[in-house]
């Protein structure tokens, strides 16, 4: 199987230094994912709150990047398989470590 969303994928300026429901809220997060349709930073499928994978379910934005640090590899939601991205989005940083305590 192919994604079939690579229309979904934009160059994108990133919303937030971190998770932006994380840092609104003061949890913390493991990784990070960049949505390649609006920018939205969210945090990954490892942390507790699963930000990323709450905006897609709200957004229907399919392709993520892995963007903590930027990993140059994406993921598509509706199709479940890794997407080749055209390109990698730089970090706006520094992006804060968060450790659990």
């Amino acid at each position: 199987m192919t994604c079939t969303h690579g229309d979904a994928i934009h160059t994108v300026e990133p919303g937030s230094k971190g998770c932006e429901e994380c840092l609104a809220a003061g949890g913390w997060w493991v990784h990070l994912r960049l949505c390649r349709t609006c920018g939205h930073v969210g945090c990954c499928d490892d942390s507790p709150s699963k930000h990323a994978t709450a905006h897609f379910y709200a957004t229907r934005h399919p392709v993520i990047e892995g963007y903590d640090p930027p990993e140059g590899w994406g993921w598509c939601y509706v199709d479940e398989e890794f997407v080749e991205l055209p390109d990698q989005t730089a970090q706006v940083g520094p992006i804060p470590r968060f450790v659990r305590g």
